[in-house]
């Protein structure tokens, strides 16, 4: 079995069997209310879960590359079919400017971005990116546009921001917005997703002992691991932690990742961590993959 590394240790760990999404969608968020109405559900739902491990945490959900991109994009990889989309966040959207830390930082949002909002959830991009790549309606098979949706049409607010260092000034320069939004909303719950190289902000927003308490939860979308978690404290706080990998994936090795994802479960079973791994699915597959709402209901509910 390709995966059977994953069950060689532990006997909580449930030996891999075949499960229908509908399973999936219950077991992710059993005990939680849903936060986030349906939207789109049909299209976004895991079509085929393959294998379940520790309890559901970790799952293996079939990619393919005929059904999930050709036959969901008019123009592969850069234009989605237009059921997949609505541009009602559009509306709403906008952008601005937060001065903090002796810099200017460049930010769009749709939403109650303002303001008022529920939850917020704010996207990094990775080397290379910029602020309008989580604003993107038809990139990424949708799954975008579908984020943005689920959160204007549930009371929230959804960002994206310029990120020009990976490292402390970058880390704080999201804290300085997270914190700018939680004085215009602040009942809110923040959960911060990271595509790639970017999930080394995330890390460090969650090793963090006092910007972890600003957070509800991390999404890690083809991003690195981060071994000194382990070791920062972050272990006793128990941020919630979604990761998502493809098997494919040239830039980080899912291996690696899963490797680090057994090691958290080693040294604390009960921590709040899930993994999914995109069976064929490359550097990409997490980001336009990825099902939001299952994830979001998980952290928000």
């Amino acid at each position: 079995m390709l995966y059977r590394f994953l069950t060689a240790r532990p006997a909580r760990v449930a030996q891999g069997i075949l499960l229908s999404a509908a399973v999936t969608l219950a077991s992710a968020g059993t005990g939680h209310a849903e936060a986030l109405k349906p939207y789109k559900d049909r299209l976004f739902r895991y079509k085929k879960v393959t294998e379940t491990l520790y309890n559901g945490d970790f799952i293996v959900v079939e990619y393919s590359k005929q059904r999930d991109l050709r036959d969901r994009d008019e123009v592969d990889e850069r234009r989605v079919y237009g059921n997949y989309v609505s541009y009602k966040p559009k509306r709403g959207r906008g952008s601005a400017e937060l001065n903090a830390n002796g810099r200017t930082i460049s930010y769009m949002g749709t939403g109650k971005w303002k303001g008022g909002a529920k939850a917020i959830v704010i996207y990094i991009h990775g080397q290379g990116g910029n602020r309008f790549q989580g604003m993107n309606d038809v990139s990424f098979g949708g799954n975008f546009n579908r984020v943005q949706n689920l959160m204007v049409r549930n009371g929230g607010a959804y960002l994206t921001v310029d990120i020009k260092d990976f490292g402390k000034r970058g880390t704080a320069d999201v804290a300085a917005l997270i914190q700018y939004q939680k004085q215009l909303s602040p009942g809110a719950k923040v959960v911060v997703a990271c595509g790639s190289m970017g999930g080394i902000i995330c890390w460090n927003l969650v090793k963090s002992a006092q910007y972890s308490r600003l957070l509800n939860g991390i999404l890690l979308l083809g991003s690195p691991k981060d071994p000194n978690f382990l070791s920062s404290g972050a272990l006793s706080r128990n941020v919630p932690i979604y990761m998502g990998q493809g098997t494919l994936d040239r830039v980080y090795n899912w291996e690696t990742q899963a490797n680090f994802y057994k090691q958290i479960k080693s040294r604390a079973p009960n921590y709040p961590i899930k993994f999914t791994l995109f069976d064929t699915g490359t550097h990409g597959t997490p980001i336009r993959m990825t099902d939001w709402r299952l994830v979001l209901n998980w952290m928000l509910g």
